[in-house]
Formats: C-alpha cells, structure tokens, sequence
C-alpha cells in the first residue's frame, strides 16, 4: 500500500528558529528521508513553503494568504510506496518532526471510499500515486 506521511507545523514556528537551527533540522529531516529512500519505500518527499507564501481557492475564488484562522499548516510530506500499514506506522514514529509538530499518516484512497479496503490492486494504487504527484507538482510550480 502507499501512505502520505504529513507533517503539520504550527504557524509561526518556523520564524521563531534562527537560520542554523531551522537547518539543522531540515538536515535530520533529509537523512530520514534518504533511510526511507534506502528501504526502496519513498516515491516522493518535498518540504513546503510556508502559508504566507500560499493562495486558497474556495469555490473557484481566490482567496490570499496569510489565513488569520489557520493554527497549523502542512510544512512537507513522504509519500510512501510498498509498506504495510505496521511498516508506515513505523516510519512515521522514526519521524524527526514529532518533536516539533504533528505528524499525519493516511493511506492513499479515493475520495469515494467510506472505508479502507483491503486486496486495492496495484494498478489502482499506481492511478492514486500518479494523481498524487500530478497534485504536488502543479502546487510546487506555483
């Protein structure tokens, strides 16, 4: 199966590191993602800029950034392929982030999925990953 590994950053926490502290942890960041890599289970990982930088659109309107009511923010993610849902249990819980923020892990689903199944075939789970990339890379052109 294949598994988005989010990480949720509280708003403003970036700003309040200094230069050497924010990349040192984005140094740990990279060689967890380089053992994921190494384990053949990473298909993507991209950190994100902050949400100042973003724009939202709702309905078809654009709305600017910053969002006053926004507490947390998605600041990267793994996308993870091939792993047991034990598996990416497992790399989320070796995720540096969890001493500074929140770390999601959700399998990839179509949206019209009440639950998860079990026996998704790999041609499904390939067309979710390809979409998924399609997604992440049309965000990081912006």
């Amino acid at each position: 199966m294949s598994y988005l590994l989010l990480i949720h950053e509280a708003v403003g926490q970036r700003a309040e590191r200094s230069e050497a502290e924010g990349r040192a942890l984005y140094q740990r960041m990279q060689q967890f993602g380089e053992q994921i890599a190494e384990a053949g289970q990473l298909a993507a990982v991209e950190s994100l800029a902050g949400p100042e930088q973003g724009v939202r659109l709702q309905r078809g309107v654009v709305l600017d950034g910053p969002f006053a009511e926004s507490k947390e923010f998605v600041g990267g993610f793994f996308l993870l392929r091939g792993v047991s849902p034990d598996e990416a249990l497992a790399w989320a819980r070796r995720c540096p982030a969890n001493e500074w923020a929140t770390v999601e892990l959700r399998p990839l689903a179509p949206c019209f999925e009440a639950a998860p199944s079990s026996g998704r075939s790999e041609e499904h789970t390939s067309e979710l990953q390809s979409r998924l990339h399609l997604v992440c890379r049309l965000l990081l052109e912006k």
